[in-house]
């Protein structure tokens, strides 16, 4: 399944978009926003695949977002979906995946479905096993970390913030991108805006409402939320 986040300041066309993507049988909504601002908010903090964004918004353009967002190490698909034929070939200079006008029709909104699965299928390469080690920009160098010595990533304003036993880094890239650079470890989620080294805790301390804070090795307390508590009680057993 593809995950889709569109971008309108119009509710009744993002809703009308949202349901034709839906009708395909092979998207899921990963969210939605009507400004450019609310976008890179949710984005930062969102696994989105594809990209839907109208060409004109309230004051704002739909370019400015593509922009920012191709900034992204990993950054998703854009589609734009909009009344303005004029700005095609600007979209694709972009490198725009597709460009499709309104009024939408169920047709085409499946086609540019079609299109970019098969577009990020042909892209995604073998994944290899985790190596141990985290890659991260910082300060315009890339920094490797050895697993074992990061305790937990913290989202802060849009920023991820990793905590190591000797240093703090904070990058640009998302938590969620930081988690699925890390499959197969002992960095687990824990909390939306925390992901943790479970070989780092030293200590477990209830708190309300069934959830606990953990006590990592330089001292840290990180909070569990209700959600991520199986995660815990999974790898450690309490």
């Amino acid at each position: 399944m593809l995950k889709a986040f569109v971008v309108d300041d119009e509710a009744p066309a993002r809703d009308e978009l949202i349901y034709l993507l839906k009708k395909t049988g092979q998207v899921e909504l990963a969210g939605e926003a009507g400004s450019v601002k609310e976008a890179l908010a949710k984005l930062k903090e969102t696994e989105a695949d594809i990209v839907f964004v109208d060409m004109m918004l309230t004051n704002e353009h739909g370019i400015d977002l593509v922009k920012e967002i191709s900034r992204y190490p990993q950054h998703p698909a854009v589609v734009f979906a909009t009344a303005y034929d004029e700005y095609a070939v600007k979209a694709f200079e972009l490198n725009a995946a597709d460009y499709i006008l309104k009024p939408f029709e169920e047709k085409r909104v499946a086609q540019t479905v079609a299109k970019v699965k098969k577009m990020l299928e042909g892209d995604r390469p073998a994944v290899p096993k985790n190596p141990g080690k985290l890659a991260v920009t910082t300060d315009e160098r890339i920094v490797i970390i050895p697993v074992e010595k990061l305790l937990y990533a913290e989202s802060v304003d849009g920023r991820t913030v990793i905590a190591t036993d000797d240093k703090k880094y904070t990058i640009t890239e998302s938590l969620v991108n930081v988690e699925k650079k890390l499959p197969s470890t002992s960095i687990a989620r824990v909390h939306r805006a925390y992901l943790v080294n479970l070989d780092g805790i030293v200590e477990i301390r209830p708190w309300f409402h069934s959830t606990y804070n953990l006590i990592m090795r330089d001292g840290a307390k990180i909070p569990v939320s209700r959600t991520y508590k199986h995660v815990l009680k999974q790898f450690i057993r309490i």
